[in-house]
């Protein structure tokens, strides 16, 4: 079966984003040794799962990025990966290689789970992830954590009901100053 990996950026203190959605905290332009880290994890999947607010702010982006410089690795492969936009407000897709979904959650993962391929891959939505955390959905989790604080945001997991622990499978400081901590839930 194949495997919901999680991707996402956060502050030392666990936000993903600020009270208002703000990311001006993220810093872009990751150093060649993380970028080859999150690179190794788009190579492991096949398929690129997003909310639809997160699609519509980065997919554009990395279409016109492989279109402007079809030898960059990572934007190439994020305009041609199959991407799953989980919606309940988008009819059709302007994205390439892009399926529009409006099922039930936990189904449509369950569903994606079976099918054959290499690893299923989320890059984070606060809300999205939230709902995927909520119904415990994710198998790995692999936080860009950036060397930055910030006095009120929101987490990945204000779903949570109880408390959720992990394995950790590696942790890593690259030469940019962020961290990445890398866990397997465990449901016990």
């Amino acid at each position: 079966m194949r495997k919901l990996k999680l991707q996402m950026q956060m502050t030392i203190n666990g936000c993903v984003a600020g009270r208002n959605g703000e990311k001006d905290w993220m810093t872009l332009n990751p150093d060649n040794e993380l970028m080859e880290f999150m690179s190794s994890l788009l190579e492991t999947s096949d398929t690129l799962l997003l909310g639809r607010k997160t699609a519509e702010t980065i997919l554009k982006y990395w279409e016109d990025t492989a279109a402007e410089n079809p030898t960059h690795p990572f934007a190439k492969k994020i305009a041609s990966i199959h991407k799953v936009v989980f919606t309940s407000t988008l009819d059709k897709s302007t994205w390439n290689n892009t399926t529009l979904t409006k099922g039930n959650l936990r189904e449509e993962i369950a569903w994606l789970k079976q099918q054959n391929g290499k690893d299923l891959l989320v890059f984070g939505g606060v809300s999205f992830v939230s709902s995927l955390v909520k119904e415990r959905l994710i198998d790995e989790y692999h936080f860009i954590v950036n060397p930055t604080a910030i006095s009120t945001g929101v987490t990945a997991f204000n779903s949570l009901k109880e408390i959720q622990r992990f394995t950790p499978i590696q942790s890593r400081l690259y030469s940019g100053g962020k961290t990445v901590l890398s866990f397997k839930p465990r449901y016990d």
